[in-house]
């Protein structure tokens, strides 16, 4: 991100809140196991198929996912599996923070 200018730096926070949103992360994680039409991950999801549909066309838009349709249905793959690295080097990072936390914690408790 070094020396990036303004415009490529949001671009950049865009696809980051494409990301920010739990269901549009539940779809991605479905989709780790293969492409799936609306319908399928609708029901898998536990909402409605116009709800994620929505959340697929802004995934579309920033190029976590494409589309291809076939008869009737439009059927939703990964864009660039690299996405998963992302999300993996983050939950890590979670993982870390709340093992650090979790350690502070125990430490106070044993005080009492």
């Amino acid at each position: 991100m070094k020396q990036l200018p303004d415009d490529a730096l949001a671009e950049v926070a865009s696809y980051f809140q494409a990301l920010a949103e739990p269901t549009r992360l539940q779809i991605l994680n479905i989709l780790r196991s293969g492409e799936r039409n609306v319908g399928e991950l609708a029901q898998m999801c536990g909402f409605t198929a116009a709800n994620v549909s929505r959340h697929l066309a802004l995934m579309t838009q920033h190029g976590l996912v494409e589309r291809q349709s076939r008869g009737t249905s439009a059927y939703y793959r990964i864009a660039d599996p690299s996405i998963f690295e992302l999300c993996d080097l983050v939950c890590g990072n979670i993982a870390r923070q709340m093992e650090k936390t979790a350690e502070r914690r125990a430490a106070f408790t044993s005080l009492s």
